[in-house]
């Protein structure tokens, strides 16, 4: 979740923001409940949460949400939850009451079923008829302009998911590009200078061309080949080659691309660097969501890596980057200094 220069989309009802949710999350939630955070009359954060099984707790969406939103510096919230009402109304009523509970103002609380929505908060039947008030996202003129402004709404958060799975191309292929990339780093430390430690610097310095040409190879829209993807997401195993890559990653749409693509294609055995790395990227591009994916496949696969433990913190935490603009650029070792700050835009949430 991190400013990002979206389009303004102007919501004028509940349909319009039903309508806008999937753009603020980026796909189209199911069995769910969403806090929608405004600070005067803009939105500025969004977040979701499962709905809880019909026997557990629902207070266990209200305490993450809750701590969420307390990071956000926002006024007032929209509940939404989607699915049955049997699970849905607890579940707002503890979202909301833990929200009041916090200071903020709950402007309406909303349930989405089937193409109809109802409002917890108001009885008045003209305008809220018991059986529900329908609504076609698909005529709605927040989709319409979200849809032209290239804002992009996945069916589920399945889809999102399969954003960060491993490719489906040949994978002895790289399994075989990875062997290549192994010897060529056998060779590359044999020729290291006897005064370079176990070729430290000269690893560093080889990681450093690799990440500098694949940044600027995907920024020219260039795809890496199998063996350049093998050679960098090996070289990222060492810290202060990933440690530069992280310096150099922001919330550009080429880095996103370029992590998406190394670790969709990199050996599971390797996938943490890159995977933070995209997680990272998309944090600060405000695709919260994206971020914790990434972040999911990264700790499943090497549960330990420090990195995905950090950033996971941070977005359950509901951190904005904001609060870390230029964070992280590392100067001597073990010494942090901070890039010059961004201006603040719309946080997009996490889900």
């Amino acid at each position: 979740m991190n400013a990002t220069d979206r389009p303004r989309l102007t919501v004028r009802s509940p349909a319009d923001l039903i309508a806008a949710v999937p753009y603020l999350l980026g796909f189209h939630p199911a069995d769910s409940v969403v806090v929608v955070a405004l600070r005067g009359r803009r939105i500025v954060f969004a977040a979701r949460a499962d709905l809880p099984d019909r026997d557990a707790d629902p207070r266990l969406p209200a305490r993450h949400l809750g701590g969420v939103l307390g990071r956000q510096d926002a006024e007032s919230v929209t509940v939404i939850g989607y699915g049955p009402a049997e699970r849905v109304t607890p579940t707002v009523d503890a979202v909301g009451g833990a929200l009041t509970d916090a200071g903020l103002t709950v402007l309406d609380a909303l349930r989405v079923t089937d193409g109809r929505y109802w409002s917890y908060l108001c009885t008045e039947a003209d305008c809220c008829p018991p059986d529900g008030t329908p609504y076609d996202p698909g005529t709605s003129q927040v989709t319409a302009a979200a849809v032209f402004a290239g804002q992009v709404a996945l069916p589920d958060r399945a889809a999102l998911t399969a954003q960060v799975a491993p490719v489906g191309t040949d994978r002895d292929a790289m399994r075989r590009a990875g062997v290549r990339a192994e010897r060529r780093l056998l060779d590359f430390l044999e020729q290291a200078p006897s005064a370079d430690l176990l070729g430290g610097r000269s690893v560093r310095a080889a990681g450093v061309t690799a990440v500098r040409t694949a940044l600027r190879r995907h920024r020219r829209g260039e795809r890496l080949t199998d063996d350049e993807v093998a050679w960098l997401s090996l070289l990222l195993t060492h810290l202060p080659v990933r440690d530069h890559a992280w310096e150099r990653t922001d919330g550009r749409e080429e880095d996103i691309s370029l992590w998406s693509d190394v670790l969709r294609r990199a050996e599971e055995e390797l996938i943490a660097a890159p995977a933070s790395l995209l997680a990272f990227a998309a944090w600060r591009a405000g695709q919260g969501a994206l971020a914790a994916v990434a972040l999911e496949r990264a700790l499943a696969a090497h549960p330990d890596y420090s990195l995905a433990q950090l950033l996971d913190d941070l977005l359950r935490r509901g951190v904005p980057p904001s609060e870390l603009d230029g964070w992280p650029a590392v100067g001597e070792p073990g010494v942090v200094r901070r890039r010059p700050r961004r201006r603040g835009r719309l946080r997009r949430g996490i889900g």
